[in-house]
């Protein structure tokens, strides 16, 4: 992949987390980067391929995060404590969203094709949530622990949405763990 290409796609993941989907602009990107418009277009010719690209490389790498906390140590209070880490470094971070959680927001106005890509996100993380929940078998059937797992990633989105809005990340630590506390996540 092209040094052009990673920077754009950099740079624009900051915007995407900053301002959403609606907030790309391939002018402003191409000025950002010291680029003409018509690189960017190059390398995507539309800003749904753009922001296509932006959702699946940003779940490609949340895949990966979850599996290395699987892999770092079986405990689930330390897996679901590290998960909620992930949300909290985009806070840390320039008071940044979770970049498909804030594209999620804006459904109406995506492309079919990044529309598919923030549900691809979502499902990893679900899908993730359920089989560590399995693994320590919460919830006496597959159903109920989806349903849990559902229950934590809109929770834990939640409490970053609440935060970011207030600007404040220890708000966010603390939302946290009254979830923890309450046992909507397990300890």
């Amino acid at each position: 992949m092209s040094d052009t290409r990673e920077t754009i796609m950099t740079v624009a993941r900051g915007m995407a987390q900053a301002h959403g989907y609606g907030g790309l602009s391939f002018r402003e990107l191409a000025s950002a980067i010291g680029i003409k418009s018509a690189s960017i277009h190059y390398h995507f010719p539309t800003k749904g391929d753009l922001g296509a690209a932006l959702a699946r490389r940003y779940t490609e790498d949340a895949r990966a995060r979850l599996d290395a906390i699987e892999q770092e140590t079986g405990d689930l209070g330390i897996r679901l404590r590290r998960y909620a880490g992930i949300f909290r470094v985009a806070l840390a971070n320039g008071n940044r969203m979770c970049l498909c959680g804030f594209m999620a927001a804006e459904h109406d106005d995506l492309p079919d094709a990044v529309k598919a890509q923030v549900q691809a996100f979502a499902d990893v993380n679900i899908d993730w949530l359920s089989r560590i929940l399995a693994e320590a078998e919460l919830g006496a059937t597959p159903r109920a622990k989806a349903r849990r797992a559902r229950a934590i990633f809109a929770a834990i989105s939640g409490a970053q949405l609440i935060a970011r809005s207030r600007d404040d990340i220890a708000l966010y630590d603390e939302i946290i763990a009254s979830y923890c506390s309450t046992g909507l996540i397990p300890a």
